[in-house]
């Protein structure tokens, strides 16, 4: 892994909703949306604990921002098949 590379993610909430999210150091955002350390995202905090369902390597934050964009526009079935993949 290079220190440049980004990762896009999909978080299963414990309400059963899908929080689609970018970072270069998944384990770290992850803590943060867990509440383990700060900068977690509002939308998680309510629905914690959440865990990693899946993520894909880019190689740029451009092409990451892309990929969640077009995840974001899928339907949650559509996420958790992409995730089931």
């Amino acid at each position: 892994m290079r220190a440049e590379d980004w990762f896009v993610y999909i978080l299963k909430c414990a309400d059963d909703t899908l929080y689609t999210g970018i970072t270069t150091d998944l384990d770290r955002r992850l803590e943060q949306h867990n509440g383990e350390r700060a900068g977690g995202a509002r939308y998680t905090s309510a629905r914690r604990p959440v865990k990693l369902l899946w993520s894909e390597q880019q190689d740029d934050r451009a092409s990451a921002s892309k990929r969640e964009y077009a995840i974001k526009s899928l339907s949650h079935a559509e996420k958790k098949q992409l995730a089931a993949n």
